[in-house]
């Protein structure tokens, strides 16, 4: 997957720890991260900071329910996408349906998860899908005051 061509290449003697940066950027770089099929604007999210070490990942999905959809937490990425269904019925249970106008596409969205942030859990309720995640700071990372001789 590495190109040892890559522009990255040269940057990367000047940098420790930053390797995932690095690869995560060639990524983009490559044709099928600008793939339509891949990369588009469904379903829309939000990002939500919630607090100083927690946010919360919103996507709207009107007319999924828990079943229809699968969160999968992998090698720092989060990707959140559709079940595919064996058979969808053009009427609702009680044979009412006139128009299908909410859509159950197939769909998959992923976003790329710092080292130090866990997801906590997932929520669905009123066609909003909730991720909850915390930042969970190491204690060599925290604020320390160094004591002076």
């Amino acid at each position: 997957m590495k190109n040892n061509l890559s522009i990255f290449n040269n940057l990367r003697p000047l940098t420790v720890g930053f390797d995932n940066v690095f690869d995560q950027l060639e990524y983009m770089m490559e044709d099928r991260f600008f793939d339509k099929g891949t990369v588009g604007n469904f379903p829309p999210y939000n990002i939500v900071k919630t607090a100083e070490n927690t946010y919360d990942v919103e996507l709207a999905l009107a007319g999924f329910n828990k079943n229809d959809i699968e969160v999968e937490y992998k090698e720092n990425n989060l990707t959140v996408k559709s079940k595919k269904q064996d058979n969808v019925e053009e009427t609702d249970p009680d044979g009412n349906m006139i128009h299908r106008g909410i859509s159950k596409r197939m769909f998959s969205r992923s976003f790329t998860i710092s080292n130090d942030v866990e997801v906590k859990g997932a929520e669905l309720k009123d066609g909003l899908l909730k991720v909850s995640l915390e930042r969970i700071i190491p204690e060599h990372k925290k604020a320390k005051t160094i004591e002076i001789k």
